[in-house]
């Protein structure tokens, strides 16, 4: 098993919190209003690769996932404090050096051997006034400017403090420190970075207003110290059409540039992407675009996620100077009577791309999922979903795949 100390060094003082809180009548508050949750994740991925001279033939590997939550209440009095815990465990059932690398395991810098099992501890303090909130320690932000990755066994992590200020109806303020980070395949914690450099921190600020039930416009500013600075402005709108009828527009634009001493090289870029999707009972239908210039790739934390609509199971879509389109269908399966059901299928294709000797690279993906949750019973919340990937790029860009995923998932409540 891999182990470190350091990711817990920002979670320290959170014992001494936790032992104020626990004193007099706070303690009841604290404890009564506690919730505690163990996930279970089984994923098994088998991926072929498909380009001429590829380095690896195939990536085949199964693993068990275990994701432990606490969250406590808050003390009482003007100040309320409390205590978060997050304990992540990934078993390795099969696996082998000559089939590592669909991002379930991790493996040893030498042997190349697939670890046995891998886990995490994050503990985060909290500390509330009134209708905000100040959380330091392990975060998982879902933020336009810094996303975690949830998409493999164990979700990625960050350390450092946030700050979540609801004290204005229908506005949400977030402002914060990042430091540093731990993969989703990885024990240990890692300083914040991106492109294989890394930052002494990353800041950012700002919120979402919702001007309506139906509207909601979002800002952030950030910087990764040294490395990129980026701006965000969103828009969210659902517009009622009648009964059984929606259209959601979904409208994103970033604009980034290099920062300071430019570790990781020059940025500039510009992203525009958004999305339309039109529900009609129980289809839904979407179309996406996504239009990316200027000199470089757009930039995004290591251990993260970009918030592009054109992000799907394999690839991002963010190559400098790449436009992409997207169709996407969805099916609840609970107007046919079997609830629980449900259906995707997507086609993304990007163009344009400049990377390296590139000048007009091409690539597609293909993804469609089954999945389905027990909707009673002793397995009620059991779900299985059943993925199937595709991915073509004939420039080299990224390695070509075809893929198949199987997720079992299962949540306790412990209390």
């Amino acid at each position: 098993m891999i182990r470190t100390l350091g990711q817990h060094s920002l979670a320290l003082p959170s014992f001494a919190l936790l032992a104020l809180a626990c004193s007099g009548n706070a303690e009841a508050d604290l404890v009564a209003d506690s919730k505690a949750s163990l996930e279970l994740r089984n994923v098994y991925i088998n991926r072929d690769f498909r380009q001429e001279g590829a380095p690896q033939s195939k990536a085949a590997e199964w693993s068990q996932g275990f994701i432990a939550r606490f969250e406590s209440g808050f003390t009482e009095g003007s100040i309320g404090v409390g205590l978060d815990a997050l304990g992540e465990l990934g078993v390795k059932l099969d696996s082998s050096r000559d089939r590592r690398g669909t991002g379930l395991l991790p493996f040893g810098p030498t042997s190349k051997e697939p670890v046995d099992d891998y886990s995490e501890l994050g503990l985060t303090a909290k500390l509330r006034a009134s209708k905000s909130t100040l959380r330091v320690g392990t975060l998982l932000p879902t933020l336009p400017v810094a996303m975690y990755n949830d998409t493999r066994l164990l979700p990625s992590t960050f350390s450092g403090g946030m700050l979540t200020s609801q004290e204005i109806d229908g506005l949400t303020l977030n402002a914060g420190r990042l430091t540093e980070t731990n993969l989703r395949d990885s024990s240990s914690r890692d300083d914040i970075g991106f492109a294989g450099q890394t930052s002494d921190h990353f800041d950012f600020a700002g919120g979402t207003y919702a001007l309506t039930p139906n509207l909601a416009l979002t800002a952030y500013s950030s910087e990764l110290q040294d490395i990129y600075r980026q701006h965000f402005a969103g828009l969210v709108h659902t517009l009622p059409l009648g009964e059984g009828l929606s259209l959601k527009s979904d409208l994103r634009y970033f604009d980034s540039s290099d920062s300071g001493a430019a570790k990781a090289g020059r940025v500039d870029n510009r992203n525009f992407n958004g999305m339309l999707s039109l529900t009609a009972g129980a289809q839904r239908f979407s179309a996406a675009w996504q239009r990316l210039s200027g000199d470089s790739a757009f930039p995004f934390l290591t251990g993260g996620d970009p918030f592009v609509v054109n992000l799907v199971t394999y690839n991002t879509f963010t190559k400098a100077e790449e436009d992409s389109w997207q169709l996407r269908y969805d099916y609840d399966f609970a107007s046919l009577g079997i609830p629980g059901l449900s259906f995707m299928t997507r086609y993304v294709s990007g163009d344009g791309v400049k990377q390296g000797a590139v000048r007009d690279g091409r690539e597609w993906e293909r993804d469609s999922d089954l999945a389905y949750v027990v909707q009673s019973g002793p397995l009620r919340g059991f779900n299985v979903r059943l993925r199937n990937v595709t991915f073509r790029s004939g420039d080299g860009l990224t390695q070509d795949i075809d893929e198949n995923r199987i997720i079992l998932g299962y949540t306790l409540a412990l209390w």
